[in-house]
């Protein structure tokens, strides 16, 4: 019966098996043995990574990367724990309102998003025009084809995934908790200090690997808004597979698995700084 029962089981697994077999594992398996390949002879060579880490063509796209996630990131979660906070406290109703919205705006990102902030911010946009004719100071020249633009967009679709992974911790803090606080005279700052936010810290870690991870993979928004003219990770990767005159598949392999190491150490050091925290609290 037992094996009955796992055969069946087993047999249930197996689409989803072969989905990660052909859409991962192999994909992953073909770049990392590309990235080591010598363009042209097919040796095996670590040229491509040398190339990368020597070249400041290379560099300023890893840099503008790792600047661009990791901000956007941090300003993400401190703004979704304010939404995150107003879900929690909201009744039932407003509750469903919120988190229909969020679930709704969480997916308006890639070209959408790129061309909605062209007609908000763009030279000729809605917000650019009235801050021109109302001498707005920061509408009336702004430039959304730059790094602050790029980050704004990031930022945009950072904060409904980060109150959407941030709101449920909320709940872990009971009404009990804060009456025990009062009780005891303690203030609002002693009461997030000690009680709050140990109890929400773990789900901020998580939140900013997966943000981190969600910003540094970002493609379609960049691209849309300011095409190869900005140096990032996955335009850079994108024009080495799809190059207009010679494609330079060994190297943007290897731009692949630096991109997948610098996702892997954040995963590794936000659960190793989480670890370290609980074993302090």
């Amino acid at each position: 019966m037992f094996q009955n029962e796992k055969r069946k089981y087993l047999i249930l697994l197996l689409p989803f098996a072969l989905l990660i077999l052909l859409f991962e594992l192999m994909p992953l398996a073909n770049i990392l043995i590309n990235s080591f390949l010598e363009p042209g002879t097919g040796g095996i060579t670590l040229s491509n990574f040398t190339t990368i880490f020597t070249s400041d063509y290379y560099l300023m796209s890893i840099k503008n990367s790792l600047f661009v996630s990791v901000l956007s990131a941090l300003i993400g979660i401190a703004i979704a724990l304010l939404g995150a906070y107003a879900i929690h406290a909201a009744g039932d109703r407003m509750k469903k309102f919120y988190i229909t919205t969020l679930n709704m705006t969480s997916n308006f990102q890639g070209i959408v998003l790129a061309f909605a902030f062209i007609l908000l911010l763009g030279n000729s946009g809605i917000l650019t025009t009235l801050g021109e004719r109302w001498s707005l100071a920061g509408l009336n020249d702004y430039d959304l084809y730059t790094t602050s633009g790029i980050l704004i967009t990031f930022i945009y679709f950072q904060i409904p995934l980060a109150t959407l992974l941030l709101y449920p911790s909320f709940d872990g803090i009971k009404t009990e908790y804060k009456e025990a606080a009062s009780l005891m005279n303690a203030t609002t700052w002693q009461f997030w200090s000690k009680i709050g936010l140990p109890l929400v810290l773990p789900s901020i870690f998580g939140t900013f690997s997966v943000l981190f991870s969600n910003a540094l993979a970002a493609y379609a928004t960049p691209y849309a808004l300011l095409g190869n003219n900005f140096a990032l990770l996955p335009i850079r990767i994108s024009s080495m597979f799809t190059g207009d005159i010679v494609q330079q598949v060994e190297l943007g392999s290897a731009l692949s698995i630096v991109m997948l190491v610098l996702m892997s150490t954040m995963t590794v050091l936000s659960n190793s700084l989480l670890k370290k925290f609980r074993k302090g609290v």
